[in-house]
């Protein structure tokens, strides 16, 4: 049921809270039926995760979500390495099965992996550790000896299940393989990074359900790793490029220290006051709007919403084109503007936006830059050769609303800034929304 109302964005805030009932029901029937707990421990534990939870629930800002979404995904592998850590440790009358044992190790390794990989993507997103790519030949097979050390010490957990020095080997080893698997990672890769680490969650709560054959965890950790796995060949796809590429390339944040008017290839770029945006968007008949990263950082969804309100007043037609990897998390976009209330129908991805862009009469960029970028389809040398992108350069004009000159996430010069079409307005993106709606009203 939760599922199937997860289907639907109007249904899903209804199939997430399904979902976690279910949930619910299920780990308190385990832990009850089978006498782990009193009865007075598990409202305890309830109760701090219903204050935990609630607490983030209010604090937690939009821009923040998705190093919220990091940690998630950190904390359910360390519960599943926890899980299996407690079995493997707790007397028995009777040992564990080879297969389950395979399964636990397993576990372990997933686990452990997805814990400190959600860790250091968490540091990156938050700018506790830098968020450049690392790029050395030595990691990646720093990475293959690691990995195939933990092989070998889950195989060898098979044969002495009780050896404390087998397990906390195969924990250090795993929790550094976490770390420098994600080292290489670049900042304008950490969508797909969330995405995997997502589906890595998921595999580790299928491994421990099956080293405690348990269907309940093995139904759920396949649903969420299968769930993750796809969303993460979809967040490649919108790169055109593959996970190893993704995770060994290492497309990452350059210095972008170019001052405000400097524009690649030495060219200018040309600047528009409020007052001439707002005169723009009202003359067009067909407005598309490509948020980014930038749009979150502002938090300027619900200005944008409410800019397309005033526009649609005046016939204007507006509509949201979307890229499956803008912001810092899949679905980062989608998010931001459900919060504003803004109408799903509105909301078109790459497929079904880049037809109209053409017809347009202005497209309005809040934050993007990669996205957009026309180098993805013109420069056989660039990192993002291939990637498909919005065709905001197609559109008869084009707003750009940023800070700075500064490129992207992953550090490449975007020429769309200097085209005959565009017209930059610089300034954060929630004020300059403001004032063009304030500009709007008035004509």
């Amino acid at each position: 049921m939760g599922l199937r109302q997860l289907s639907s964005p109007r249904t899903a805030p209804k199939g997430n809270a399904t979902s976690a009932l279910g949930m619910l029901i299920a780990v308190a029937a385990t832990l009850l039926a089978f006498e782990i707990i009193q009865p007075v421990d598990l409202l305890l534990g309830v109760g701090a995760g219903i204050l935990i939870g609630g607490v983030l629930a209010w604090r937690i800002q939009m821009t923040a979500m998705p190093q919220l979404v990091a940690l998630f995904n950190g904390l359910g592998g360390a519960a599943s390495a926890l899980v299996v850590l407690a079995e493997l440790t707790r007397p028995k009358a009777t040992p564990l099965e080879s297969s389950s044992l395979v399964a636990a190790g397993v576990g372990i390794l997933i686990g452990n992996i997805t814990l400190m990989g959600s860790l250091m993507a968490f540091g990156k997103l938050q700018g506790v550790i830098p968020t450049g790519a690392i790029r050395s030949r030595i990691l990646p097979w720093l990475n293959l000896m690691l990995l195939l050390a933990c092989l070998g010490f889950t195989g060898a957990l098979v044969g002495a299940p009780d050896s404390m020095v087998i397990m906390l080997t195969l924990v250090g080893l795993s929790l550094v393989l976490g770390v420098t698997g994600v080292m290489s990672i670049g900042g304008a890769d950490m969508p797909v990074m969330i995405a995997f680490l997502n589906a890595l969650s998921g595999l580790a709560a299928s491994a421990t359900g099956f080293a405690l054959h348990n269907e309940v965890l093995i139904v759920a950790g396949s649903l969420v790793g299968a769930s993750g796995i796809i969303l993460t060949n979809i967040m490649c796809k919108g790169m055109n490029r593959s996970l190893g590429n993704v995770m060994f390339a290492g497309v990452g944040v350059a210095d972008g220290s170019g001052g405000a008017l400097a524009a690649p290839g030495g060219g200018t770029v040309k600047q528009a006051s409020p007052e001439e945006a707002a005169l723009m968007l009202v003359e067009s008949e067909l407005v598309i709007v490509v948020p980014g990263y930038g749009l979150a950082v502002a938090q300027a969804q619900h200005a944008v919403r409410q800019l397309a309100d005033e526009l649609e007043k005046k016939g204007v037609e507006v509509v949201y084109a979307i890229h499956p990897v803008a912001g810092r998390m899949p679905g980062h976009m989608n998010v931001l503007l459900a919060e504003a209330d803004v109408d799903y129908e509105k909301l078109k991805d790459l497929d079904e936006a880049n037809p109209l862009f053409p017809q347009a009469d202005t497209v309005l960029v809040i934050g993007a830059n990669d996205v957009v970028n026309p180098v993805a389809r013109t420069d056989t040398s660039s990192p993002i050769y291939g990637m498909p992108i919005l065709d905001a350069d197609k559109a008869a004009s084009c707003l750009v609303l940023k800070r700075s000159m500064r490129p992207g996430f992953s550090g490449i010069e975007n020429p769309l800034y200097s085209s005959d079409r565009t017209m930059m307005v610089f300034g954060d993106a929630k004020d300059t929304l403001l004032e063009l709606i304030a500009q709007v009203k008035q004509n």
